[in-house]
């Protein structure tokens, strides 16, 4: 399968993520089938189908096997309100080698998992991954098949993205916040605002135990990606018993996808630039500068004129948001590019430029009933203000707006508990992953989870540029090193630095 990234979806900027395409969740059909039952004893396994289509259609993969699992909205309260998670299984077939289950997330939030173990089993995960375990996927609280959520996001809405456009000046973070308002007041009065408080990540952690109980598992194991790794964290310290060999690729801090998370963006793309600038001097056929230099300044010269008039509907901030999201994987370089040279001439822009935003709202939507309510973000106009103004200096391409203000500044104070924090009790049986050059999940914030994990974790940095490692990316030290862990156990004696490798 073609390599495609494993996006953040706030990627979305503007473009709404990368749509879940961003993920490596590639063309499956992926739905319960209405016979699949589940309790917390056992899961019947049925047939992927789409519910949605006329007839019954089976999934890509005629191995990949899906069900439901009913869990408490509240778990406070067990035995209340129970509503569905949908999780699918990649079973071994080698029994004989099989040591348990690898739960798996391609990351978000809002994004489905349930055929992500199809597309790990035909791109590279080693088939001695896939004896070793059942690989396991799901779609989240919220998300897709499982019980989902809803802000009632209208067309104009779901197109604006999930990043503000770019703030220039205090006026700009205050004529943006009547838009977040609005769509916070939407999220917080839509048909599923009972689940608005109990949409969270430390939730989907106890779904996944959950998942761990109903298979008959004492201990899971865990391959999680961008977002993931915040679950995977949050998972493997409210169940450090139930733990087993867990993978987090693409780390966001130890905060997950909060503030500074967000701000965090317009680091990764002043990272991860460079790599750009480079391919295109390197090809001045595109015509866009022979030096890196020259393509930088290409850069600002576009947002200026775009944001003045925009061209074949692409305007400033969506210009910077395609850009960012596009540079997840050296693969799209080329596609960037040809985006660059037909808004410089006002040519046919490249194919899927803008993506489409026409399926996206429960992907939005769920994105920020989770990062909303997982932490208290900045609740002032002010703050926002001032934050722009800092990032926009510090880090031009997308500070003013990966700092500026959104609906998390005014979700509804119902949360039920505090963040989990992540810390250093527990098993030593956490392996990272990261790219040095991450625009998603800048390296900053990764150093900042290892610190946290302390004697829990130990790290392995690539020198290469992009959003995902494993098993996706080229360098083999890296790859290695994860598939050594899933298969024997062993990690690195330390922290482990991989030096680039050349391109396949």
């Amino acid at each position: 399968m073609r390599r495609k990234t494993l996006s953040l979806a706030l990627a979305a900027t503007t473009v709404g993520a990368t749509a879940v395409a961003l993920t490596v969740i590639p063309e499956v059909s992926v739905a319960t089938p209405d016979t699949a039952a589940a309790t917390p004893e056992t899961v019947r396994w049925g047939p992927c189908s789409d519910e949605k289509a006329e007839s019954p259609r089976k999934a890509a993969s005629p191995r990949l096997e899906c069900s439901t699992l009913d869990v408490p909205l509240d778990y406070r309260n067990p035995d209340g309100r129970q509503i569905e998670i949908a999780i699918s299984r990649l079973a071994s077939e080698k029994p004989s080698q099989r040591r348990g289950v690898l739960l798996t997330n391609p990351g978000g939030p809002g994004i489905t998992g349930l055929g992500y173990p199809f597309a790990l089993a035909t791109s590279k995960l080693p088939q001695k991954v896939l004896d070793s375990y059942d690989v396991i996927g799901f779609d989240p609280r919220g998300v897709g098949r499982s019980t989902p959520v809803t802000c009632d996001l209208t067309q104009a809405q779901r197109n604006r993205g999930n990043v503000p456009p770019y703030a220039h000046t205090a006026a700009d973070v205050a004529r943006e916040a009547k838009n977040a308002r609005t769509v916070a007041k939407q999220c917080a009065t839509s048909k599923t605002a009972s689940m608005l408080p109990h949409t969270t990540t430390a939730n989907t952690a106890r779904d996944m135990d959950r998942i761990r109980a109903a298979l008959g598992e004492p201990k899971l194991s865990y391959l999680g990606a961008s977002y993931g790794t915040y679950l995977g964290a949050v998972y493997t310290t409210m169940f450090p018993g139930h733990s087993d060999r867990i993978v987090l690729d693409s780390n966001l801090g130890p905060g997950g996808y909060d503030v500074t998370a967000m701000r965090l963006f317009a680091r990764g793309l002043e990272d991860r630039f460079p790599d750009f600038a480079a391919f295109v001097a390197a090809h001045p056929e595109y015509g866009l500068g022979t030096t890196p230099e020259q393509v930088t300044a290409k850069f600002f010269d576009l947002a200026k004129r775009l944001e003045a008039k925009p061209v074949r509907g692409i305007d400033g901030t969506l210009f910077r948001g395609i850009t960012f999201d596009r540079l997840y994987s050296d693969t799209s370089m080329p596609s960037v590019a040809e985006m660059w040279q037909a808004l410089d001439k006002d040519r046919p822009l490249p194919p899927d430029t803008p993506p489409s935003m026409d399926n996206m709202e429960n992907f939005m939507a769920a994105r920020l009933y989770v990062i909303c309510g997982d932490s208290r973000w900045p609740r002032t106009v002010r703050e926002y203000q001032r934050n722009a103004a800092v990032d926009r200096v510090k880090y031009p391409m997308l500070g003013g707006g990966a700092a500026s203000i959104g609906p998390c500044a005014f979700w509804p104070d119902k949360r039920v508990e505090p963040p989990v924090k992540i810390g250093d009790r527990g098993p030593s049986n956490v392996l990272m992953v990261q790219n040095e050059r991450d625009p998603g999940t800048p390296l900053a914030g990764a150093q900042k989870l290892r610190r946290a994990f302390g004697k829990r974790a130990t790290m392995v940095t690539a020198d290469q540029g992009g959003h995902g490692v494993y098993p996706f990316a080229p360098n083999t030290c890296a790859n290695d090193a994860v598939t050594a862990f899933l298969t024997t156990g062993q990690r690195p004696a330390q922290d482990l630095a991989c030096a680039a490798e050349p391109s396949k």
